[in-house]
């Protein structure tokens, strides 16, 4: 979907440019503890969308040692089209279901996500609920 609209980006770039639209200007450091991409996998994707005008790489006002990535004023029109994307994979998904059933999905996918952060933090292994 997104192709059709003339948006070429990888899922790693969708990524980046996902949380810098949630959290604005960052470092290659703060992006990549978001982001969970290998150093050469985001440098990649970032130059990749330097060099297509979606992000610039700029020194931070408050500490000239660090870089920061930002993007540019020509990336407003690929948010509001990737959201634009977003929504319709969100109904081609939910085709057909409940919203009881949606809820109770999603509900799934947040307790999954809760055990991924937890095992990750050091919490230890998640166990199957049973039931």
């Amino acid at each position: 979907m997104l192709r059709e609209r003339g948006l070429e980006i990888n899922p790693a770039q969708g990524r980046i440019l996902f949380v810098l639209w949630q959290e604005g200007p960052m470092t290659i450091n703060e992006i990549a503890r978001r982001v969970s991409l290998g150093k050469s996998t985001l440098t990649s994707g970032i130059d990749g969308l330097e060099k297509r005008g979606q992000v610039v790489r700029v020194r931070s006002k408050d500490d000239r040692r660090k870089i920061l990535i930002e993007l540019t004023p020509e990336n407003e029109g690929m948010k509001a089209l990737y959201g634009e994307v977003s929504a319709e994979m969100t109904r081609v998904y939910y085709q057909g279901f409940t919203s009881p059933e949606i809820a109770r999905f999603e509900q799934s996918l947040r307790r999954i996500l809760e055990n991924l952060e937890k095992s990750e933090s050091g919490g230890g292994p998640a166990t199957p609920a049973s039931g």
